[in-house]
């Protein structure tokens, strides 16, 4: 009886211990940083000109331009300098603090187009109404042959 209820008991235990082992080692998705487990030799094969950055690095100068002039007018600028300068991204992200704008990313686009250098609406609601009365126009002849 002893003997019985040794084995029942060990092998309860170890039944139960087995999942147990499983759920202590994490499980690495796809975007698992396993790279960092890896040894110097195997990144060898990536070199620098391989890597590339995507998106724009500097805003040029002639947009710098624009920025400013709207900064100046907005009393957040004193004096332009042509080019984007730390005193030029300091001024943007006051603008954009003031207005309870995110700061890190700048120019945001909601605070150029509150500083009137958004897209031309302007343009394409003339563009699009030249269109639509020519359309008009050309239906109209056609009704009244």
């Amino acid at each position: 009886m002893r003997f019985t209820q040794l084995v029942l008991c060990s092998g309860l235990i170890f039944a139960t211990a087995i999942p147990g082992v499983a759920v202590i080692h994490a499980r690495r998705g796809p975007t698992s940083h396993h790279r960092l487990f890896h040894t110097r030799s195997s990144h060898s094969k990536h070199t620098k000109a391989a890597i590339r950055s995507v998106g724009q690095r500097s805003i040029d100068d002639g947009r710098a331009t624009q920025i400013q002039t709207a900064l100046v007018k907005s009393g957040y600028l004193t004096d332009p300098s042509g080019h984007w300068d730390s005193s030029t991204s300091a001024a943007m992200q006051k603008y954009q603090a003031d207005n309870g704008w995110q700061t890190k990313l700048v120019p945001d686009s909601r605070a150029i187009i509150k500083l009137g250098l958004g897209p031309d609406r302007d343009a394409d609601r003339a563009a699009a109404a030249s269109t639509l009365g020519t359309t008009e126009s050309a239906s109209a002849s056609m009704v009244t042959q």
